[in-house]
């Protein structure tokens, strides 16, 4: 398995989450409220990435994660699936100068290989371009289910034991984590949800098992670095226990 981990993602500075997840949602509802085509939400949405990202990377975080395109997504319109994978090869073409000039490394989880070839192509060359990169991982969840990358994760572990590559009785929760996509990430200590939704929508089930949960109204083409701040000062208030307890209170 490959170590996506970086430099900056031992610990950032100040009492910052080291890993941030975001399901990013809302674009359709935006664009419906304004007389719009939800494309022309997904667009504005796109800049969004493109400001939490680099908003993310100056303030050190170690990784964000995005929550892209699920497999779920697949059974929208098709016309609507066409756009959103043009809108995503127009993306990482537009955003390799900004990836670069701050000094992120890209990668991604999910089936990428169920991508059109051409967006596949895309992603090879932003990963290719930016591999030795020190500074934030930036990743994006594309054509992701976690109970799919559970369940393939289970099926490989499974092989393993099967081919006699692996004793059972050596099975942890570490070892099983090494199947799974986000094998060498750390966990996400914030997972962040835009436009009110209280559910986590078969996003990273059993990375964010003990991540803070901040959910905020604001639909995702309208989140920027000020929504980001919130949600920054919102984690920085919690007292994280991992089911222990605090003794001082």
């Amino acid at each position: 398995m490959t170590d996506t981990r970086s430099e900056s993602s031992e610990e950032p500075p100040g009492n910052l989450p080291r890993h941030i997840a975001i399901i990013m949602d809302g674009n359709g509802r935006w664009a419906r409220e304004r007389g719009k085509t939800r494309i022309t939400g997904h667009r504005q949405g796109a800049e969004s990435v493109r400001v939490v990202t680099t908003a993310c990377a100056r303030k050190g975080i170690g990784q964000l994660t995005l929550y892209a395109f699920s497999t779920e997504n697949w059974k929208r319109p098709r016309s609507e699936v066409s756009a959103l994978m043009r809108l995503l090869k127009r993306y990482l073409a537009a955003e390799r100068g900004t990836i670069l000039d701050n000094n992120i490394r890209f990668t991604t989880i999910g089936r990428t290989q169920d991508l059109p070839e051409a967006v596949q192509e895309e992603l090879r060359e932003v990963k290719r371009l930016s591999i030795d990169n020190s500074g934030m991982v930036l990743c994006l969840a594309l054509s992701y289910g976690s109970r799919r990358e559970i369940t393939d994760a289970a099926r490989k572990l499974a092989i393993d034991v099967k081919a006699g590559k692996l004793d059972p009785d050596s099975i942890t929760e570490d070892s099983f984590a090494d199947y799974l996509d986000t094998a060498g990430m750390p966990d996400p200590d914030l997972v962040i949800r835009t436009a009110g939704e209280m559910r986590l929508s078969n996003f990273l089930l059993w990375q964010a098992s003990y991540a803070e949960i901040y959910v905020t109204q604001t639909y995702w083409p309208d989140f920027r670095e000020d929504e980001l701040d919130k949600a920054l000062d919102a984690f920085a208030k919690r007292k994280r226990k991992f089911g222990a307890v605090d003794l001082r209170t």
